[in-house]
């Protein structure tokens, strides 16, 4: 499980209804199941996230035994959905998330 900060101007996109809608704008199908939306594609075996805060959580089961092509585009897609989730670029992303790891050691 994975928690990314949300920036400022996204975070009242940041509910279940919003989330739903992306999902399935960005990969096919999803639907809600105990509070997460749940959504799967390509090497996305599950794909759970729901809002936390200031922050969006996330918890993702890959399939590894898919073709590379396929792998890329979920990849992409990916990160797609948690660009336009929280806000961030996935360079900005990383970046928050280093300094996050940096501040806790």
């Amino acid at each position: 499980m994975q928690k990314y900060p949300v920036r400022t101007s996204h975070r009242v996109r940041l509910t279940l209804p919003q989330l739903l809608e992306t999902c399935r704008t960005i990969f096919g199908t999803a639907e809600v199941r105990d509070g997460d939306v749940v959504a799967t594609f390509g090497a996305l075996a599950r794909l759970a996230t729901r809002p936390d805060g200031k922050e969006l959580r996330v918890d993702v089961t890959m399939d590894p035994k898919v073709p590379l092509d396929i792998a890329a585009e979920t990849v992409r897609r990916y990160n797609h959905f948690l660009e336009t989730a929280t806000g961030y670029t996935a360079k900005e992303r990383a970046r928050r998330l280093r300094k996050a790891g940096a501040a806790s050691a």
